[in-house]
């Protein structure tokens, strides 16, 4: 295979996507609601947690935490470990292959628009990333790469909401809520990386930080679904 093959394998392979999301553009919508589905998942595993599990007191990393015993400042148990690396790895291949096909309800919008577009997704497909890889290494395990990987999820995903938020064609509301919530979650991020909680826990502020984006995949794989900006190339949505 030539030089002029292989770079253009990206082209084909976005080609492909797009295709495929013509056809089926409900499937880009429904991975992103289905992100729903991580919060049931913390739920199931935080039912059989030892000692009882504290949403103000525990990261949500705890769920995750392969060994019982001691762990920084606390005693985790998590019975059903397992489940909570799934749902981060669940969540993680949600943002990637939401962003991949949702991307191309924005090719045919006004060139800044679509310059956004793949710039923000982008940067939610390597907050993907990030989500896999706290999924793949648990807090307990190789600790470097969970926080580098939660730093990707939170951190470029939420800027990624950002850019979505200031520049595309969207609901007013919805878009003053990605502005807004990508600020205040960027913002508890650092907070919780320095231990700065003032006095709403490591949990509630980690939370904070992360919760507002899952929400975000939600909201936004409905619009999606019902309004397909697609449809409407060159009008506000």
């Amino acid at each position: 295979m030539g030089w002029k093959a292989i770079r253009n394998v990206p082209h084909r392979a976005g080609l492909r996507v797009g295709t495929f999301h013509n056809d089926h553009p409900w499937v880009g919508p429904l991975v992103f609601i289905s992100s729903g589905l991580y919060f049931y998942a913390q739920i199931a595993v935080a039912w059989v947690f030892q000692p009882p599990y504290s949403l103000v007191g525990n990261a949500i990393s705890d769920l995750g935490n392969t060994a019982c015993g001691r762990y920084g400042d606390h005693v985790v148990c998590s019975p059903r470990h397992w489940l909570m690396n799934a749902a981060f790895i669940f969540l993680g291949l949600v943002m990637v292959l939401g962003s991949m096909l949702i991307y191309h309800e924005f090719t045919e919008k006004p060139r800044a628009e679509r310059i956004a577009a793949f710039v923000g997704f982008a940067c939610m497909a390597i907050g993907g990333v990030g989500a896999i890889l706290v999924g793949a290494f648990p807090e307990n395990t190789v600790s470097g790469l969970h926080v580098a990987g939660a730093g990707l999820a939170i951190g470029i995903g939420n800027v990624g909401i950002f850019i979505l938020g200031a520049v595309l064609s969207l609901p007013e509301q919805m878009r003053r809520y990605m502005l807004l919530f990508s600020i205040v979650s960027i913002t508890a991020l650092f907070l919780f990386a320095f231990h700065k909680y003032f006095g709403v826990g490591a949990g509630t502020m980690e939370r904070i930080a992360a919760y507002p984006e899952t929400v975000w995949l939600i909201i936004f794989g409905l619009y999606i679904w019902r309004f397909h900006p697609k449809d409407h190339p060159t009008a506000a949505s």
